[in-house]
């Protein structure tokens, strides 16, 4: 039950930064899910795990590595 839930909180943190930066809609819900798990463990190993947490995810520290993520992949495949 802990995977799932880190993977339904990773979807819904790379849902969440993807709409900050506006790239959302060229995502898919793997690369969703990919982006917030990944920004996770970026965001916190930058920013340390401080605010909320959900499914041992620092919320806020999660979504600045996530949307950091997004945009640092999106400017390397830009078409």
């Amino acid at each position: 039950m802990g995977l799932l839930w880190s993977i339904i909180v990773g979807a819904i943190i790379g849902g969440v930064a993807g709409s900050i930066i506006q790239k959302n809609d060229s995502m898919g819900w793997i690369a969703m899910i990919a982006a917030g798990l990944i920004g996770s463990s970026i965001g916190q190993y930058l920013l340390g795990s401080w605010g909320p947490s959900l499914a041992g995810m620092a919320l806020i520290p999660s979504m600045i590595g996530a949307a950091f993520l997004i945009a640092v992949v999106s400017y390397f495949t830009k078409k």
